[in-house]
């Protein structure tokens, strides 16, 4: 299945932009079907219309190819060096790679990737959870540790945030972590989390960013989020004032009965590609 199904059909050679769909649930710690997560948001894709009307552009003309899947399901680590190696490659071929999970463990593999690659880079994480234990579940590479790998290679920002443990304490950073709660009453936040990027950004979307009132299909969903144009036209102005090298957007667990999920993570795709290509 290809992102955009039929109506969205380029070679790969002529393609600006990779779909890199990794469907990896083994570290997930409560709901499981992240592994599912890709297929769904391929398939919801279909439906979206391909002119968008707030930047009054086609970002499909620049050229979308979907990849074959990985699916490597060994080791957390192998998982990450097999992304690693992929979107290398493909910065290497100077696409722009969007990674679509599978849960947050498939992103550690492209922080290093797109770290390696690029000078001054900064990594924008939204995301409900801090995601910054140094290991879970006897695991350095599990899901709960995303930001912790992030920080190795490159600066973080952190938006969205609502939920963090005692021992993530010692690893944040206030002027660089961004609560739910406080983005509520004080909108000027958002340029403070943008002032603190650098030059060339790589994004990361926990879709739980979301509130579950939009989005309650995701291994760990949690009240309060920010709402959806909001997180939206903020990340339009990091794109527009900022070098987007890539992005991803990980943890849909897709359910039988509520297919609006799956649309909306299809849409955010698209978006932020038609604010980075119009």
């Amino acid at each position: 299945m290809n992102f955009g199904g039929d109506e969205v059909v380029y070679d790969y050679n002529e393609s600006k932009i990779i779909i890199v769909p990794v469907p990896y649930d083994e570290t997930s710690t409560w709901m499981k079907g992240a592994d599912k997560g890709p297929d769904a948001i391929l398939h919801a894709s279909v439906n979206l219309e391909f002119f968008d009307v707030e930047t009054m552009s086609e970002a499909h003309l620049a050229g979308i190819h979907t990849i074959n899947p990985i699916l490597e399901k060994g080791t957390p680590q192998k998982l990450v060096n097999v992304v690693c190696d992929k979107v290398t490659s493909l910065l290497y071929e100077n696409k722009f790679p969007v990674i679509i999970g599978g849960n947050h463990t498939v992103s550690i593999g492209a922080f290093k990737a797109f770290s390696d690659s690029y000078k001054n880079l900064s990594i924008l994480q939204l995301d409900a959870h801090a995601d910054l234990r140094q290991v879970y579940e006897g695991s350095e590479y599990n899901h709960a540790c995303a930001m912790a790998r992030a920080r190795e290679y490159a600066p973080v920002v952190q938006v969205g945030i609502r939920s963090m443990s005692a021992e993530e304490l010692p690893y944040y950073e206030k002027d660089r972590m961004f609560f739910s709660h406080e983005l509520y009453y004080d909108k000027d936040l958002y340029n403070k989390a943008l002032d603190k990027l650098s030059d060339n950004v790589y994004i990361t979307i926990d879709l739980d960013v979301f509130d579950p009132s939009l989005i309650p299909s995701t291994g760990t969903p949690e009240p309060g989020g920010p709402p959806y144009i909001e997180l939206l036209h903020f990340l339009r102005d990091v794109i527009k004032s900022r070098n987007v090298v890539g992005f991803d957007v990980v943890e849909l667990c897709p359910s039988s009965t509520n297919k609006v999920p799956h649309f909306v993570a299809a849409k955010i795709i698209y978006q932020l590609l038609s604010y980075r290509f119009a």
